[in-house]
């Protein structure tokens, strides 16, 4: 029996046992933003650490400037606006600086 063989039984078990039921995030449409904002050398490493469930200080980042985005969408008093903005920006300039030490230290 070949390798690929034996590992769709496995999945096809594991489908009719249930083991692919209540995935977390199971029915919702991936968001590939943070990903695709990393940059291309960092994207395959930052991706298997995020799927073990750490973060390196530069996608949390990026996760952080996506929902101060959606709060300045949703945020309707001018004041808490110019707040949230005022927060974007300073986390846009702190991804900047980060992305920049890394560049530095890569070449």
């Amino acid at each position: 029996m070949s390798i690929e063989r034996a590992i769709e039984e496995k999945i096809l078990k594991a489908i009719e046992a249930g083991d692919f039921d209540n995935l977390r995030g199971m029915g919702k449409p991936l968001d590939l933003t943070a990903y695709f904002n990393t940059p291309e050398d960092l994207r395959l490493a930052y991706a298997l650490l995020k799927s073990n469930e750490f973060v390196p200080e530069e996608v949390e980042m990026l996760r952080e400037i996506t929902i101060l985005k959606e709060k300045i969408e949703a945020c309707s008093n001018d004041e808490d606006r110019n707040v949230l903005i005022k927060k974007l920006n300073e986390q846009n300039l702190a991804f900047s600086v980060a992305i920049e030490k890394y560049k530095k230290r890569k070449a």
